[in-house]
């Protein structure tokens, strides 16, 4: 259905078409990811030399100290 949206040139069609995705995911309960910002992302236990800030999730993404270790 997403598929099926994003290649419909009518406007009010592909309305309709994300209203019908919405309410099956509403009904389904389903809670898709449908955005990944660096601040919702996890950590993984190889990615070494980061310290997060602590007043914000952007202000510290200068990662010259960071270094994976596999």
């Amino acid at each position: 259905m997403i598929d099926r949206q994003s290649a419909e040139p009518d406007t009010e069609k592909r309305k309709q078409l994300v209203w019908e995705i919405e309410r099956k995911l509403a009904e389904d309960g389903a809670r898709p990811v449908i955005f990944y910002p660096v601040s919702g992302a996890c950590w993984q236990p190889y990615f070494k030399g980061h310290t997060m800030m602590v007043n914000g999730n952007y202000n510290g993404w200068r990662l010259e100290d960071a270094w994976l270790d596999r």
